[in-house]
């Protein structure tokens, strides 16, 4: 991802936009390696839970797998939806590769 982002994507030319300047590579190593922990860590796993015990609607209510509740939360509290929103809008204003 690393060379996709650097070599194919222009990660030097997009760090010199202004409001950009952080979006360098350290800062794009360091958002994949966290990145991979969360994949890795807390929502890989939750892969077979949910074959075993999917999400279910039934008379409106949703039943969540177990264990999504709680991924959700640590995404959340990682700021992970906002990686790409202004920082006026407490996201992250991280350029969209």
């Amino acid at each position: 991802m690393l060379f996709v982002m650097k070599e194919l994507a222009g990660l030097d030319d997009i760090t010199a936009l202004p409001g950009f300047e952080d979006a360098n590579f350290d800062t794009a190593q360091a958002i994949l390696e966290e990145s991979a922990k969360l994949c890795g860590e807390v929502l890989a796993p939750l892969n077979v839970e949910g074959d075993r015990n999917p999400s279910a609607w039934k008379d409106g209510n949703v039943t969540a797998t177990p264990g999504f509740r709680d991924a959700f939360r640590q995404f959340s509290e990682g700021g992970w939806q906002g990686v790409q929103h202004p920082l006026d809008y407490e996201g992250q204003g991280l350029p969209k590769l």
